[in-house]
């Protein structure tokens, strides 16, 4: 059976980034302080503990400790509490949700409303709303937007969190444009997220199965398992090879593989050899 391996599956910039800060700033002999998963992977954050990063719920006295910011990004009032609390701040921030930041709190500058698309508890939401300073309105899905609210804005401003689906984002923002005067749309859905979900386009078209690789704790995973469920009902998501099962592929004479932004190459190597050798 033909293996096709998706080109842009596995780690994004943002991850490879927040990883390699993790790794350098466990180097030194400081205590190191995570409030979260670096990212959304366990093998990753494994990785990360063992090298001595611990991870707590709440910040507590901060002298001689250093506080390493996830890649999700973190609210404004967290970081200037862990800051009065003492610690070191270590930003691993992917830049490409700091940029999401920065269009925000202009907008809002600007008078602005902000409105964020995107999954109301998801932590790279959480830390866009928290740089703002007053409450922005969250839209997760097209059933659920605010009508009574929205029609009472004058002048509103939207971004999106970075690993969402843009046809779904789209939807949103047509029924926004109708109701408020003054609308603008920032599509900050970055790069890395634009390439996987093109190719999920396409491949579960070209293959008989789909097997889509990351944490059931990843929202770029899970979109990407969406949009491939959508155009490929034989479309399986898996943490690992674990998960696989050889009815799957019964008469099947190709797979596509993907993977998302926080999936290490590790678990896509393992997950293809696994595949190779039930198949073949």
């Amino acid at each position: 059976m033909e293996i096709n391996l998706a080109k842009s599956a596995g780690f994004c910039f943002g991850v490879k980034r927040a990883i390699r800060i993790a790794l350098d700033t466990a180097r030194s002999d400081a205590k190191i302080y995570m409030l979260g998963d670096i990212v959304h992977n366990e093998e990753v954050v494994k990785r990360i503990t063992q090298a001595g990063i611990k991870k707590i719920k709440t910040l507590s006295s901060g002298r001689d400790k250093i506080l390493l910011l996830r890649a999700h990004g973190a609210a404004q009032e967290t970081i200037n509490k862990a800051c009065r609390a003492g610690y070191k701040i270590v930003d691993a921030t992917c830049p490409m949700v700091k940029e999401i930041h920065q269009i925000a709190q202009g907008m809002e500058e600007k008078g602005y409303k902000i409105i964020v698309i995107g999954d109301k508890k998801h932590d790279e939401v959480l830390g866009i709303t928290g740089q703002l300073k007053g409450k922005a309105i969250v839209i997760d899905d097209i059933k659920n937007i605010p009508l009574n609210t929205i029609k009472k804005l004058k002048k509103a401003g939207a971004v999106v969190q970075s690993t969402q689906d843009l046809e779904k984002v789209l939807k949103i923002t047509d029924i926004l444009k109708r109701h408020i005067a003054e609308f603008e749309f920032f599509n900050t859905i970055c790069k890395p997220t634009r390439i996987k979900q093109a190719e999920i386009k396409i491949m579960p078209l070209e293959n008989d199965v789909m097997i889509i690789i990351g944490s059931k704790n990843s929202a770029n995973t899970r979109r990407l398992y969406e949009i491939s469920k959508s155009l490929n009902g034989r479309s399986y998501w898996v943490a690992s090879e674990k998960e696989i099962k050889p009815g799957w592929f019964r008469k099947a004479k190709s797979v596509g593989v993907a993977a998302g932004a926080s999936t290490p190459e590790s678990t896509i190597k393992e997950t293809l050899e696994y595949i190779s050798r039930i198949t073949n």
